[in-house]
């Protein structure tokens, strides 16, 4: 038996292993704790949640001598790294070592796959070739989550920053009826739930701080800081500054949504004014040539056809 066939067999022992633990691991964990929730009543929501939670734990605790080898002993002291992954609406405390733990996991499988590729389609390369490509295999699974984690950032602030002027325009409805600024935030947070699940989220996290007796300007900064987003922030000091000098609230509320509406149509004009430069490349590079070809096509065959035989016969 040779080693590609060892190696294959090894891939595939790995494979049905982890299948059958799964399996194991779903029908033999947590069934002593379902039927005691069961028996006391509770949602089935709250089951859903415990269940998801137990389950997360019960990974993270498996993966967690994986997760060592890429952040060392102090896996859970990322700092910097946390507020990533709260700007990225990753708050479970698990978090980090299932990213971690992909870190190390992609950095392995991607140069083992990588390996098997080259063995398989029989390229003629030198052993430093095949060493670079491993290399580069292990390099991309490494960054991988960090890409990831990159884009869910994106996508959430953005997310965030086109449905934040609909509700600043309802908190300020909310204000200007008579309602204080924590029951405001509580019927944006229940309005605004079919426009931008995410804000509506991080509004109720916001109300739900406040209720547990945190300060305001807490609660506000809170939020500034577990979206990212330049606006909201921008918000908070104002809300900050309105209560604590005394000034109007609905007015200031107004003015910043004013303010709001006009960079998100400066950001929309600056995108379509992109257009034009985006749009040179691929007809640079791609459209230009095709027409060349079709247009001047046949003139250079006719040209060949007329004046190559008289070039040759004047050379001969």
């Amino acid at each position: 038996m040779t080693i590609i066939q060892i190696a294959v067999l090894f891939v595939i022992f790995l494979a049905v292993f982890g299948a059958a633990w799964m399996v194991m691991a779903r029908l033999s964990g947590g069934g002593v704790q379902t039927r005691l929730q069961q028996v006391n009543g509770n949602l089935m929501g709250t089951r859903e949640r415990s269940s998801g939670s137990r389950w997360t734990s019960a990974l993270a605790k498996r993966l967690s001598p994986l997760a060592r080898l890429s952040a060392g002993d102090k896996v859970e002291d990322h700092s910097p790294l946390r507020l990533r992954f709260m700007n990225a609406g990753l708050r479970d405390p698990n978090t980090p070592v299932l990213f971690f733990a992909a870190k190390t996991g992609f950095a392995l499988c991607f140069p083992a796959l990588t390996w098997l590729a080259l063995t398989f389609s029989h390229t003629l390369l030198t052993s430093n070739g095949r060493l670079f490509y491993l290399l580069v295999a292990a390099a991309i699974g490494y960054y991988l989550p960090n890409v990831v984690l990159d884009k869910m950032i994106k996508w959430r602030q953005r997310e965030i920053f086109e449905s934040f002027p609909d509700a600043l325009d309802l908190l300020t409805v909310c204000v200007e009826a008579g309602l204080a600024i924590d029951a405001a935030l509580m019927r944006v947070a229940a309005e605004i739930h079919l426009g931008s699940r995410v804000l509506a989220e991080e509004l109720h996290l916001v109300t739900l701080e406040l209720r547990a007796g945190l300060a305001k300007d807490r609660a506000l900064r809170n939020l500034a800081m577990r979206t990212g987003v330049e606006d909201v922030d921008a918000l908070v000091a104002m809300l900050i500054q309105a209560e604590r000098f005394g000034t109007s609230i609905a007015d200031s509320l107004r003015i910043q949504s004013d303010q709001l509406r006009t960079r998100r149509r400066q950001r929309a004009e600056e995108a379509a004014a992109k257009i034009a430069l985006k749009l040179l490349f691929p007809l640079i590079f791609f459209i230009f040539p095709s027409l060349l070809v079709v247009l001047m096509g046949p003139a250079f065959i006719q040209i060949t056809r007329v004046l190559l035989p008289g070039m040759t016969g004047v050379a001969n």
